[in-house]
């Protein structure tokens, strides 16, 4: 094999792990493990609207437009990864409201600082979003900003992350089989 047929190797196979089946199983990092349960698309959308009240299969599919066979496969893995809980509420036929856990409320956060981030850098003040995140006291529109839990000192554009890594923890596949979770 050539260095031209091996480069083209490594670029097919980046673009397959970079596409929407990437997989992170190998990987040793919280971002990737968080990116590989709520990365999927629509995922956020769907937790999103949760919060907003959603609890019914219809409520999604009419408000998000998403493929019902998609929403049926992100419910059911939300389910299996313990972010959201299905209850049944009628017998015949059967159907479920999925509400979410302790551990898929913890994601409020995150929607917050999604939102914060598109909100400063992908909507202007002339095309403003038509969904705004508002504060239900004061009616305030949600900006975040983190801050170091240490000091408490403000993170910008300009504050350097650093990773700390000890090469001790498991790969997510690993952590996966430890903690019983199939992975789809």
């Amino acid at each position: 094999m050539g260095c031209g047929d091996a480069m083209a190797g490594i670029a097919q196979k980046k673009r397959r792990i970079m596409g929407r089946s990437a997989d992170y199983s190998g990987e040793r990092c919280a971002i990737a493990a968080a990116i590989d349960i709520v990365g999927e698309p629509w995922t956020l959308l769907i937790v999103r609207n949760a919060f907003l009240g959603h609890s019914r299969f219809e409520q999604w599919q009419k408000s998000l437009g998403v493929a019902r066979n998609v929403l049926a496969a992100r419910l059911k893995r939300l389910v299996a990864l313990g972010l959201m809980q299905a209850v049944v509420y009628s017998e015949r036929p059967l159907r479920h409201e999925y509400v979410l856990t302790e551990k898929g409320r913890s994601l409020k956060g995150v929607l917050v600082a999604l939102y914060g981030w598109g909100r400063q850098h992908v909507y202007d003040d002339n095309d403003g979003p038509f969904f705004e995140l508002v504060h239900d006291d004061c009616k305030g529109i949600f900006i975040t900003q983190p801050k170091c839990e240490a000091c408490g000192e403000m993170i910008d554009e300009h504050s350097v992350l650093k990773a700390r890594e000890d090469g001790r923890g498991m790969t997510l596949s690993e952590l996966y089989v430890r903690k019983g979770i199939g992975v789809d």
